[in-house]
């Protein structure tokens, strides 16, 4: 007979909940100050959109670098310490970033900054499961939409200080010692222990008293987005399941890929087709990125219980179409107030791509426990960093709202692949 274990969690887990929290919100923000700044960067340095593109690129190919060796930085220095040390070199590099005189020294910085965001990215997941089995029910997702306020905070931060006509120095250098300083507070409340630790399983539907041993060393990228991170070994079949299981997996990289083109195209692109485009002012111009973060954590608050109701398959496809049919509508008919609803509409179509893509993997038979989960983690990366010099490029060709149509087609892609995640129970 099963019995499921509840419990209230220790006061120790709480605290280290926030702490974790903390330390989302804080890497949500960071490079969210430093984004809405780009379009006078870009002036500043006198760079062509294909040369924009190629810079800011530097960001997610410093995170793919990274990507491998954050395991061992955590296994030697323990998630809670990385994620800290992470942050704080992140704020170093969005900084030199925003004082960049020349465009070398401006990617340079965004590829350290993309590195150290990696190893925050992956430690402060780690640390967030470690709490997530102490609590055992799924938590992750409230981290990740906090993450998403951390974003919009970040976002509106900036866009207060270019109103503010505060010089990017100034306004940086503000925001990297606050969110340093929020970050080593932090640090004193997180779990302490080693990563690789025996938890009770309990109410996540197994034994009372059963006992799961966790190896950080397996844990990628965001990965944890996909819910208790505890798994059983797969059966291997067949060679044709082999087969079915590679579509799948690849289905679902080019899913979660689609989710971070509607990202990037929000974060590297919205604030210059705002400005250049429509000639929205520069505080008006921030707002579509904001819309977009804003929107998507509109729809992971809300995720859980669509998924729920209506299955992974259905809301992917709800929120594909809700994509291409937003912001398809801002480039066809360019206005200011329309274009901010499409990116909003964007943000709020993709936000529960990447979960379920991160989900569907981690349950694919005959492959290791999260060898499928980092597969996808790895790979959808490439999205950041080949979409921002291929938006420059017909950017420069045919104009900036013809390389924006990126956003419709990730929307379009979606629609055709998400007959893979899963349907609604019946």
């Amino acid at each position: 007979m099963t019995v499921d274990v509840l419990r209230r969690p220790a006061s120790a887990d709480r605290q280290a909940r926030v702490a974790v929290a903390v330390l989302f919100f804080t890497n949500g923000a960071l490079f969210a100050n430093l984004l809405p700044r780009y379009p006078q960067i870009k002036a500043d340095l006198g760079m062509g959109n294909a040369a924009y593109g190629l810079a800011v690129a530097a960001f997610p190919a410093g995170a793919i670098a990274a990507g491998l060796a954050a395991g061992v930085v955590i296994r030697r220095m323990g998630s809670a310490r990385a994620a800290v040390t992470g942050t704080l070199l992140t704020g170093a590099g969005t900084l030199v970033a925003g004082l960049a005189d020349s465009v070398v020294l401006f990617a340079g910085a965004l590829f350290l900054a993309g590195a150290m965001d990696a190893v925050t990215d992956v430690a402060q997941n780690a640390h967030g499961l470690r709490v997530q089995r102490r609590y055992g029910r799924s938590i992750i997702n409230s981290f990740h939409a906090i993450w998403s306020i951390g974003a919009v905070t970040g976002g509106s931060m900036a866009a207060a200080a270019i109103a503010l006509d505060l010089s990017r120095g100034r306004h940086l250098t503000v925001s990297a010692v606050v969110f340093a300083v929020a970050v080593c507070v932090a640090l004193r409340f997180c779990l302490s222990g080693p990563e690789t630790e025996t938890e009770p399983k309990l109410g996540t539907g197994g034994d009372a008293g059963t006992e799961t041993v966790v190896d950080i060393g397996s844990a990628q990228g965001p990965a944890a987005e996909s819910g208790p991170g505890s798994r059983g070994e797969r059966r291997v079949g067949p060679p044709t399941a082999g087969r079915r299981t590679a579509y799948v997996l690849g289905a679902l990289v080019l899913i979660a890929t689609a989710g971070t083109l509607v990202e990037d195209a929000g974060s590297s692109w919205a604030a210059l087709y705002l400005s250049g485009s429509l000639s929205a002012s520069v505080t008006l111009a921030a707002c579509g990125y904001i819309a977009l973060v804003g929107a998507q954590f509109v729809g992971r608050i809300i995720g859980d219980r669509l998924v729920d109701r209506f299955g992974q398959r259905t809301v992917a496809r709800a929120g594909g179409l809700v994509v291409v049919a937003g912001m398809g509508l801002a480039l066809a008919v360019p206005t200011v107030p329309g274009t901010i609803a499409g990116f909003a509409a964007a943000g709020f179509g993709v936000a529960t791509l990447v979960p379920a893509a991160m989900h569907e993997a981690d349950e694919l038979p005959g492959l290791k426990p999260g060898s499928g989960l980092a597969t996808v983690s790895w790979l959808m990366r490439l999205g950041f960093l080949l979409s921002p010099p291929v938006v420059g490029l017909v950017a420069d060709a045919a104009g900036l709202r013809v390389g924006l149509l990126v956003v419709p087609f990730a929307g379009l892609l979606v629609l055709l692949l998400a007959g893979v995640l899963q349907p609604g129970r019946r």
